[in-house]
Parts: C-alpha cells; structure tokens; sequence
C-alpha cells in the first residue's frame, strides 16, 4: 500500500511563496545599485566623478550639439555635431580635470601649488579612439605666476597622444626632446591668450602613466615658466574639428605630492665651465644645493643653443643629444645633500658661434649660474 501525499492547503502554499519573495528581496537589497551614466550637453555644464575630479562638456568653439556620457571613470562623446576649419581653434575640450578651471575646482584639490613646493605629480590616463573624425587626444597643464583660480592662465602645456587628420599645435615646430622616457616632437608659441609648449607623439598613444612634473621642468628649462610660479590643473580630453563621437577617456588619475620628497628643491647654483675649439667643446658642469634637505633622483635640465649636439657625456646620464636636454645622476650620485654638489660632463659638437645655456633647472627649480 502506497503512503497518501497530501497536497498542501492554500495557506501554507502562500506562506512559502511569500517567504521566498522576502528571502528574494533581501538578496537584491544587499547588491550594489547599478548607478546609470551622467548625460551633460550643455555648453558647459559639468560634473564630479570619485569624489575628486571634474568632467566637462566644454563647448566653446561651436553653437552644434555636443553632448557627453559621463561614467565613474571618465567619459564619452555621444554626439558632436557641426565642424569647424582645420587651420583654426577646435570646437570643444571635453575633459577631466584635477585642480581648478574658470573657478571651478575639484573637490578636495591641493592646487593651485607652488612649483618649488610639488615634490611629483603622477598621473594615468586611457583614451579610446575612433575613426572618421579629425581631432587631438590631449593633456592640458595649466601654469601661472599667481594662485589663479579663475580666467586664462600665463603658459599652457600640451602633450598630445593621437592627433587624426590636417592639424597641429598652436605656434611652430621647434625640434625634438626626450621627456618622461618618450621621444616627442615640441612645438612652441602663443594663440593671443598664452604661451603654449605642446609635445607631439610621433605614434599613438593609447594609455600611459607618467610624472606631469617632467614636462613642467621642460617648461621651466625653456623659460615659459619659473620655479615660483604655480599649477592650477591638470587636464586630459579631446580638441575635435570634425565629429568625434565615441571618443572616451577610459580612466584618470592625478594626484600632486607636496613638500620635501623625492625630487624637492629648493635652490641650486650651477658652474657650467666650457674648452672650445673649432667645432668643438667640452663642458664641466657642478651642480650645487643651496637649499636646506636633498635632493634626490636630481634632474637638469637646460637647452643647448643651437647647432650644438652632444657626443658623449660621463657622470651623467644626458638626453636628447640637442635641444632642450636632461641630465640626471648615475646610481652613485642620484643625491645632492645640502650644501654638497655633484659634477658632470660632456663632449659635443657646435655650428657657427659657440655660446652657453642661458638658463638651467634643477627637479624644476630654477638655479643661479657661478
């Protein structure tokens, strides 16, 4: 005799149903919301990302529509309408920024900062690309001699990672330098608002991370900028003539390190003493801490006139071999104490009248010459 299965009453059947609803709906509660992409298409409308940065819609150049998806991480060009002359300014800077911009600043932002007082400034980014627009994926570093939180800013540092079709930076090209371990080519002028140094990639750049610092020492090296001038933001996005959708920052990062680490100056004096004969030259260099604390991982930086190319060098590692050249220690003399100096040398070559560097930088100080 088979038992008797007795089906359950009504009650007892909607007792489990509602038990395992309940069960259901805690499960769902305790997961992390989805939380939905910001659209901004105002000219300028913007908003922040991780508590820290700023994403802006930057719609200057053009009344067509641009509108931009905002993520947690960075953002994307949904549409861009309208183009605007290749010879002339783009139409737009969607961007991310650290620092501040027209007064608008970053939550929690320690810039503006004084150069001198910047020991490094890392920094990340990753594009994203497309096809069938012409525009430059670019990084803005924002220099001035004072605090400025508002307004255009004294010099303006490009680097550019892609550039897709017939344009170019603001002013002309003026040769070629190694920065941050990449070869770039530099391009200098003015667009009747500021000076703008901007450094070219020879190929595209998808992501990189690297010390924002190195380019303002380029800056600093090349007498666009001094040591007690300041840096009010750091900012990486598009400058597009023609379309642009789907062009995303992918990521960001920038953080800017204060006070007497690695890399910090205060003040330095340099003897460049010189051997010249026809077409030819020695230099000795000596490298001396005036200031108060070491200086470690110590970089100078200077622009040799031109015509002249170095050779060879001991004591220090030297690059490029013209233009606006670094020098940096070797692994027995990466630090200057206080009150101590360092010497190099090297050997090159020169075309037409020999002269000197006019001005030298140490981690970004500017020096006095002996």
């Amino acid at each position: 005799m088979q038992p008797v299965r007795h089906r359950p009453g009504t009650r007892a059947l909607w007792g489990a149903v509602l038990t395992t609803l309940v069960a259901l709906a805690a499960l769902l509660g305790s997961a992390p919301a989805s939380q939905a992409d910001t659209t901004i298409c105002e000219e300028f409308g913007s908003t922040t990302i991780q508590g820290r940065y700023v994403v802006q819609n930057n719609r200057w150049g053009t009344s067509a529509t641009q509108c931009i998806s905002v993520t947690n991480s960075g953002f994307r060009i949904t549409q861009a309408d309208g183009s605007v002359p290749t010879n002339g300014a783009p139409k737009s800077y969607p961007s991310v920024f650290y620092g501040c911009h027209y007064t608008n600043c970053s939550p929690g932002t320690n810039l503006p900062a004084r150069l001198s007082s910047i020991a490094s400034a890392p920094s990340g980014i990753s594009y994203s690309y497309v096809s069938g627009a012409v525009y430059d994926a670019a990084y803005d570093i924002w220099l001035d001699p004072t605090p400025r939180t508002d307004g255009v800013n004294r010099t303006e540092i490009m680097i550019w990672f892609n550039r897709v079709g017939s344009v170019q930076p603001v002013g002309s090209a003026v040769g070629s330098a190694t920065v941050a371990g990449r070869q770039w080519q530099v391009w200098s002028g003015n667009n009747g608002s500021n000076d703008v140094l901007s450094f070219v990639a020879p190929s595209t750049i998808d992501s990189w991370n690297f010390d924002v610092m190195d380019f303002v020492r380029q800056a600093v090296s090349r007498g666009l900028a001094q040591d007690n001038w300041y840096l009010t933001s750091i900012q990486a996005g598009f400058e597009p003539w023609q379309n642009g959708a789907g062009l995303a920052v992918n990521s960001f990062s920038s953080t800017v390190n204060l006070g007497g680490g690695t890399g910090g100056s205060s003040a330095c004096k340099v003897a460049y003493g010189t051997n010249v004969w026809q077409g030819g030259f020695t230099a000795d260099v000596t490298v001396t801490n005036t200031g108060s604390s070491p200086v470690d991982a110590w970089k100078l930086a200077f622009t040799l006139p031109s015509g002249q190319k170095i050779t060879s060098a001991w004591s220090a590692q030297i690059a490029p071999s013209s233009g606006a050249v670094t020098a940096g220690g070797m692994a027995y003399n990466a630090s200057i104490a206080p009150g101590g100096q360092v010497s190099f040398g090297f050997q090159g070559t020169y075309d037409g009248a020999f002269a000197k560097p006019a001005a030298f930088s140490l981690n970004g100080t500017s020096c006095t010459t002996a």
